[in-house]
């Protein structure tokens, strides 16, 4: 009695921990629709092993954790490394990527440009794809919010789009696009990518102008209102710094800072928090009225070139072009995140990290959304 009462106890542990075993491998290897085996360790496009928590080309680890954290488990309506690998689209990203690329070769500004759709896509309903929505009827879209109407590259997007859709109709949403080629335009000087983008993202069916003000951080917020709408989106203090550095690139219109320069306070005063001598200079481009269409380097000198110098001259010059910017010295714990960022070595891997949380701001998926044909208009 008692020798069987063991051998059952025994075969019942074995069937246990076999099916642990099994659940273990399954995390690990996963089959695709193929039946060939999906390994953690995937590999990107030069060949070389991709893992959770892999180190990038500057040594920062991949924030792939925090993802899940926002995503949760995972299935397969949600978004995950190499999501297109178990469609018919398995080489999707390689296409974004090149086309990507031919075209910022052409015209160094599209970097910048295509990095600030993702953003203000992304802060206003998620990233679902809304910013590219066409108005229909008397409702404006998200297009024609005042902060909006500076946007640019809107073309590349539908180019990108029409060729996908070639090759692979009815896979690949708008939403993923932008996120990829938010990525790969800045990725491109570097030549090699700066940051691991998960795929699965569904477009959504509404695009309000309404929608956008208190939800986009403004240029003219100070600190605290910054901090609060980050909040809001699951972003913190370090993410606020890190992507305010993106700032790096790009141009601004002087409507954006001119108070700053002509009217800080309502007597005609300029912000004292600002370089003197970068005032005169912004001034002289700039003069009050300004001409609705000049505008200026928002990094002095480094507007096409994505690197750290927006932190330098922010904290050692006082030459932060917003109020946004200048804000983010009002604040202590800030502060110490600007300093931190100050070098290329520090400032991409937690510009990285931070685009992937921005990339995982109320994303829908499976059933909640769809993918469009014309990233313009709703199916």
């Amino acid at each position: 009695m008692t020798t069987q009462f063991v051998l059952t106890c025994l075969v019942f542990m074995c069937l246990v921990l076999g099916g642990v075993a099994w659940d273990t491998r399954n995390e690990d290897y996963s089959r695709n629709e193929d039946g060939a085996r999906n390994e953690d360790y995937s590999r990107n496009a030069w060949g070389a092993r991709n893992k959770d928590g892999e180190r990038n080309a500057w040594g920062a680890s991949n924030a792939w954790d925090a993802i899940k954290n926002v995503w949760g488990a995972r299935n397969s309506n949600v978004p995950r490394k190499n999501y297109y690998q178990s469609t018919h689209c398995p080489n999707v990203e390689q296409l974004i990527r090149d086309i990507t690329w031919s075209k910022v070769a052409k015209d160094a500004t599209l970097g910048a440009k295509l990095l600030r759709i993702h953003y203000h896509d992304c802060f206003v309903r998620g990233c679902d794809a809304s910013i590219l929505l066409d108005k229909v009827g008397s409702d404006d879209s998200e297009k024609e919010a005042r902060p909006n109407l500076s946007l640019g590259g809107f073309d590349v997007i539908d180019d990108i789009k029409r060729e996908v859709e070639a090759k692979c109709p009815g896979i690949v949403s708008c939403a993923d696009i932008l996120a990829l080629v938010a990525r790969d335009a800045v990725s491109y000087p570097f030549k090699t990518l700066m940051w691991e983008v998960e795929t699965g993202r569904k477009d959504g069916f509404v695009s309000l102008a309404s929608d956008v003000n208190g939800n986009l951080p403004s240029p003219f917020s100070d600190f605290a209102t910054l901090k609060q709408i980050f909040a809001n989106k699951g972003l913190n203090v370090d993410d606020l710094v890190a992507l305010s550095g993106a700032h790096t690139i790009g141009v601004a219109h002087c409507g954006a800072f001119s108070r700053r320069l002509f009217n800080f306070t309502g007597k005609g005063d300029m912000d004292p928090s600002l370089n003197a001598t970068y005032a005169k200079d912004l001034k002289d481009f700039c003069p009050n009225p300004a001409n609705p269409n000049t505008t200026v380097e928002m990094d002095p000198m480094s507007s096409t070139s994505f690197d750290s110098n927006y932190f330098n001259i922010l904290i050692n010059q006082n030459k932060g072009l917003f109020q946004s910017d200048a804000a983010l010295l009002n604040d202590k714990d800030s502060v110490i995140v600007i300093k931190k960022l100050q070098e290329d070595k520090t400032f991409f891997p937690q510009f990285a990290k931070s685009m992937q949380k921005m990339g995982a701001i109320e994303l829908l998926t499976g059933n909640a959304g769809e993918i469009r044909k014309n990233c313009r208009v709703k199916n």
